[in-house]
């Protein structure tokens, strides 16, 4: 089955800037070393973690066309590819052709706030249009626009839908989702610190941010916990708590990205009207790499 290929750890990529606030891609193909390197199973571009808003439509054509070039492992690769104009996001898969893509990733319609069941016939039209497999994205605390427990399953129902990447932080409606979703459909966590416990009940893995500086660390500790490997898991877990609640303190990608340049690999700089990690936080991530093997 397709949905197979995204059980583990998926990263959501940031987009590496040079000081001009261009895509500095010498960095990112270190960063594509660094992730594949460290074990993660399939990649994801152009989500938010890539400040995909401030990216215009040639960079997220180059960047797609980069990242399929430098992926020497052959993972699988997710594109970000979500709207609230149902009409012309659908014109969009249409256009596009989705070449080297596994599947898109789908992020409820933001700004509008519909319906549930505005939101369902929204994703019906998406997964009946593209030509690759969708995974729906709940992130209400950006979007202001939850998909109910009730739409994810009925929306599951579609052949061309296959996942969610759930970041609503509602673990009641994470597990009524395990609960009553066929074994095909896969429930992936959307926030690094609610991994673990959406893995516990029922979860096959995440798409993570800090997967980008600590993938050997996190995919260790996602696959302890899919493998019955709790105590291990949970040891992992704990080590990386702290650290997780830092980079996501100023905003994401701002934390993570000045992560990687304590780590030399792309440098901190983000686009407005995201900024920069501020010099007290830089300083509390530096300590608190001290603390983690690398």
């Amino acid at each position: 089955m397709t949905s197979k290929k995204f059980k583990g750890t998926g990263v959501a990529l940031v987009t590496p800037f040079d000081q001009n606030n261009q895509v500095d891609f010498g960095a990112f193909k270190r960063l594509l070393n660094h992730v594949t390197s460290g074990g993660v199973d399939y990649l994801v571009v152009l989500g938010t973690t890539s400040e995909s808003p401030t990216l215009t439509q040639e960079e997220k054509t180059e960047i797609l066309r980069f990242v399929a070039d430098y992926n020497t492992s052959g993972l699988p690769v997710v594109l970000g590819m979500g709207g609230n104009n149902t009409k012309e996001l659908v014109s969009r898969l249409s256009a596009e052709a989705l070449q080297g893509v596994d599947a898109i990733l789908s992020v409820t319609p933001y700004y509008n706030k519909p319906t549930q069941t505005g939101i369902l016939e929204h994703f019906q039209r998406i997964a009946d249009k593209s030509s690759v497999p969708v995974i729906l994205y709940n992130v209400p605390a950006r979007t202001s626009s939850n998909i109910s427990a009730e739409t994810t399953l009925q929306l599951a129902q579609h052949d061309n839908i296959i996942a969610i990447k759930e970041a609503s932080g509602d673990l009641e409606q994470c597990a009524v989702i395990a609960a009553h979703c066929s074994t095909d459909f896969l429930l992936i966590s959307g926030d690094d610190m609610h991994t673990l416990p959406i893995l516990s009940i029922g979860g096959v893995g995440v798409i993570s941010v800090i997967a980008n500086a600590l993938p050997e660390q996190f995919c260790g500790m996602v696959r302890n916990c899919i493998n019955g490997r709790l105590a291990e898991a949970t040891a992992s877990f704990h080590q990386l708590v702290e650290f997780t609640r830092l980079i996501f303190e100023e905003g994401n990608p701002a934390g993570v990205k000045e992560l990687l340049n304590q780590f030399d690999l792309c440098e901190k700089w983000v686009r407005l009207p995201l900024v920069a990690a501020s010099n007290l936080l830089s300083t509390r991530i530096e300590k608190e790499i001290s603390k983690i093997k690398t």
